[in-house]
């Protein structure tokens, strides 16, 4: 059984609150997904953030700058990502519980979804061409992962610009190239609507989908890992 929640405009920082709280508290299966956010800079757990944010133009704006508790790249999201996280117990999936394990089934599931040969797994990113389309974040505990994705409908090259460096440590794929040379836009292949009706084809293909509101999920708790910067 895989417990199924769709939400919009969620904003990040209580997605990752939820999330958080389903990993921990919980031993059911889930897929969350969340189509669009208010804007915001997240952090991976490990990010140094002189590294990688543009800081004094954040607060100029009031743009949200968010440490997750998940490991990952830094990334800009607003209403044009969509958000898709997976979280199963040992028991609801059998795959060996790694992070190359975890991303290789990940991969598997999606090129069900885009039916197209030139997408693909390239290191931590899912790919078309060479071109990212979609960064990953994952945290396994023993008996427990969650691997959350955002997918790239749409992107704003001047605000990734004014907000994010260009890291000093970057996949190897990358080589060096700019935002706009290194990303891929999904809208110039799929529609919100069809992509997201893609995804709920192959979850209802591969699954027993329960769908889930997210107001039917218990109170989340007050303490997190995820906080604001």
């Amino acid at each position: 059984m895989l417990n199924f929640i769709h939400t919009k405009k969620l904003n990040i920082s209580d997605q990752l609150k939820l999330e958080e709280h389903l990993l921990r508290h919980s031993d059911e299966s889930y897929c969350l997904i969340n189509d669009g956010t208010s804007k915001a800079v997240v952090l991976g757990i490990s990010n140094d953030i002189k590294a990688l944010v543009k800081n004094k133009d954040l607060k100029k704006d009031k743009i949200l700058l968010i440490k997750r508790f998940t490991a990952g790249g830094c990334v800009f999201v607003d209403e044009n990502t969509l958000f898709i996280t997976f979280i199963f117990s040992k028991k609801s999936l059998d795959i060996i519980f790694f992070p190359e394990s975890i991303l290789r089934w990940a991969e598997k599931f999606y090129k069900k979804v885009f039916e197209i040969e030139n997408f693909k797994l390239i290191e931590n990113d899912f790919v078309i061409d060479n071109k990212k389309i979609a960064g990953n974040a994952m945290y396994i505990k023993k008996d427990r992962f969650l691997l959350h994705t955002s997918f790239l409908l749409d992107f704003d090259i001047e605000k990734m610009k004014k907000y994010l460096k260009i890291p000093k440590v970057a996949p190897k794929y990358r080589k060096n190239r700019s935002h706009e040379c290194f990303l891929f836009s999904i809208s110039k292949m799929f529609s919100k609507e069809v992509f997201v009706s893609k995804i709920k084809k192959v979850l209802q293909k591969t699954f027993l989908v329960k769908p889930l509101n997210i107001l039917d999920t218990k109170e989340v708790e007050k303490e997190y890992s995820t906080k604001f910067l």
